[in-house]
């Protein structure tokens, strides 16, 4: 038994935020079927170079792609009318649509948030886009950084005074796609209620904009944030001897004193909040640390007690056996016998735990099967694939 099963979602999302909120509900449990359109994997695959790979290096690929395993596939062009009634009939029998499409594409198509509640009113219908279905920039295009930029985030990320930085990692897709398993799953347990389905309107840009609430919280005037770069002495990365980091979060006082105790440092306790020392202590400890390798500095500051972290690259993470003992790091083989290593699922429930059910099925793998299940005989889809409803999924 999973949290979720029962659950049926058709999922047309491409971008990285769809793909990661339906994988979090597919881990859980829910019945995910990804409607992949022809002419978007071919694009894709000329972005990314997969065109000139050969079939078993395209389907290695697809394999490993964990934010894919747990679903279902089948091709569907929504371009055809065929299709587009084809999306009708599943949705009869849904609980959830995302898609991620620009404001208005799908709805153009017949296929919009008001086309298919008519045919199903308890459907909750979750658009994730750049910067949401109103506003003056509702039709911007853009991708992560964009929303970034545009909820003001990205110009508190890095540590150089003079520019903001990438983050390095897809912040506002991940916290996007998150709020957008949230905001769904918060609309079905209001339909336990009513009976009726919603649109659910996610934008990148506002949940970015979340990521500002502890900054906003402490400065509610903007003018006193403190400047990027200038962040606190009881707080920092450090370079140890042998070219490797440590990160520091000591903080609350008492922690912070049991640090300036393991540097040597005893006297620096008081000025933890003389702000004008801090520039100093920093510039002392960065020599400080740079004394011993990272390896003696964790086993100093273990002895201390304080509060820090070897900073892992991702296969450290990968190996490191806490993150394999909380099941963040799942070993699987595939039906060729790969052996793929993927992330696990980050939600922990003890009574409905998430389960891994299959890894992620090629392009179009499950399309009689999902059909099948909603009532369509055998006849009828190859009536739909001779009209061209699948594209070349014939």
């Amino acid at each position: 038994m999973t949290a979720l099963q029962g659950i049926k979602v058709l999922d047309f999302s491409r971008l990285l935020p769809g793909p990661y909120c339906t994988w979090l509900l597919a881990d859980m449990g829910a019945d995910v079927i990804r409607l992949e359109n022809p002419r978007e994997l071919d694009k894709q695959a000329k972005v990314f170079g997969w065109d000139r790979l050969s079939p078993d290096a395209r389907a290695d690929i697809r394999h490993n792609d964990i934010l894919s395993r747990n679903k279902t596939s089948m091709k569907l062009d929504i371009g055809n009318p065929d299709a587009q009634a084809l999306v009708k009939r599943l949705a009869r029998d849904a609980d959830v649509v995302v898609e991620d499409y620009r404001p208005g594409v799908l709805a153009r198509l017949g296929l919009g948030f008001d086309d298919l509640e008519r045919v199903n009113p308890g459907l909750v219908y979750c658009s994730v886009t750049l910067c949401g279905q109103t506003g003056p920039y509702r039709d911007k295009p853009g991708h992560d950084p964009v929303a970034l930029a545009v909820s003001g985030a990205l110009s508190r990320m890095g540590e150089n005074a003079d520019a903001p930085s990438f983050a390095g990692v897809p912040v506002a897709d991940v916290v996007t796609g998150t709020h957008a398993a949230f905001g769904i799953l918060a609309a079905l347990t209001a339909r336990a209620r009513t009976g009726r389905g919603q649109h659910v309107d996610i934008a990148m840009s506002d949940c970015s904009m979340a990521l500002l609430v502890n900054v906003l919280s402490r400065h509610p005037d903007p003018a006193t944030i403190p400047p990027r770069g200038t962040r606190r002495a009881d707080m920092g990365l450090w370079r140890t001897k042998d070219g490797k980091f440590i990160v520091t979060t000591d903080m609350e006082p008492r922690y912070w004193r049991r640090f300036c105790d393991a540097v040597g440092k005893p006297e620096y306790a008081q000025l933890q909040h003389d702000i004008t020392s801090w520039p100093t202590m920093r510039t002392e400890l960065e020599r400080i640390f740079a004394t011993r390798t990272r390896d003696e500095w964790l086993d100093v500051l273990a002895a201390a007690q304080t509060q820090f972290s070897a900073v892992h690259d991702i296969q450290d993470a990968l190996a490191d056996a806490h993150n394999i003992d909380r099941g963040m790091v799942l070993r699987v083989q595939s039906d060729t016998g790969q052996q793929l290593r993927h992330i696990g699922t980050p939600v922990k429930l003890t009574g409905t735990p998430a389960q891994f059910r299959n890894l992620a099925p090629l392009p179009g793998q499950n399309r009689d099967e999902i059909l099948h299940a909603a009532g369509l005989k055998a006849d009828e889809i190859t009536a739909l694939a001779a009209a061209g409803a699948f594209g070349d999924d014939t």
